[in-house]
């Protein structure tokens, strides 16, 4: 199986079903963003900090992984030239249909995260990427490309799965039972067992891959970052919640050039 093409099909399932994460900005959210007044989500509940934003007026800005119709919008709404980059065609439909209601100018791509060897290097201020990583399998070459693309003093942004989230088995979580089930790095294809497996592919469901913390910080160490900020943000309505996050949002920046 090729998970990226399995997960591309995914996502414009989910699309089609009314995932939460594929539903556009209205236009009130737009016009507030016009205004300066805006928040959007690296996980699922808590906006990102206005400070870790570098000043957005012709700021150029890679929305990674971020098809969707929400994010894109709200920083090309804010000043910012956007370019909204993602797995699923369908995804980056719901940002050209704000674009072109809103007359708002972003250019979408589509594409691996893994690889943007469609951008130039040094090309973006800002990399903006939401919780997506984990439907990836390698999330180091993520970090690497995302650190290529960005201009020296330029900020990368993200959303991630602590791994803490995948060592349980999910049907007894689901059930209110917390066992430690799983080992990290977990993914679908290879920690479940298969009769799982078929039945999430029988779903349609995404392929989902649990990093380490090592490949998740480190890794963005590794290729070049500085992790300036992070905070935790919880999975609504998750039986884990009650005792730890489910979710890590990090801000991290490429030095400025001695």
């Amino acid at each position: 199986m090729d998970p990226r093409a399995y997960n591309r099909e995914a996502w414009n399932r989910e699309v089609e079903n009314g995932n939460r994460w594929s539903q556009p900005v209205d236009q009130e959210t737009i016009a507030n963003a016009k205004q300066g007044i805006f928040s959007i989500l690296l996980t699922e509940n808590i906006p990102v900090p206005k400070r870790w934003f570098p000043p957005l007026k012709d700021a150029d800005v890679l929305c990674l992984a971020s098809g969707g119709g929400q994010q894109g919008p709200v920083l090309a709404a804010a000043g910012a030239n956007v370019t909204v980059f993602d797995n699923s065609p369908a995804q980056l439909k719901q940002d050209q249909l704000v674009a072109e209601r809103e007359a708002l100018s972003i250019q979408t791509v589509e594409g691996d995260a893994a690889n943007l060897s469609m951008f130039a290097s040094e090309s973006f201020d800002l990399v903006f990427n939401p919780c997506s990583t984990v439907f990836m399998q390698d999330v180091r070459a993520v970090w690497k490309e995302a650190y290529r693309v960005l201009r020296h003093g330029g900020t990368l942004m993200t959303g991630s799965m602590n791994p803490v989230h995948y060592i349980f088995d999910w049907y007894k979580m689901n059930e209110g039972i917390l066992e430690a089930t799983y080992s990290i790095p977990y993914s679908d294809l290879t920690s479940i067992p298969k009769e799982d497996l078929d039945e999430l592919i029988e779903k349609g469901q995404p392929l989902e891959f649990g990093h380490s913390l090592t490949d998740l910080l480190g890794g963005q160490c590794d290729a070049g970052f500085v992790i300036t900020h992070i905070y935790e943000d919880v999975m609504l309505d998750s039986p884990l919640d009650k005792y730890h996050p489910s979710y890590i949002a990090t801000r991290a920046v490429k030095l400025l050039k001695a």
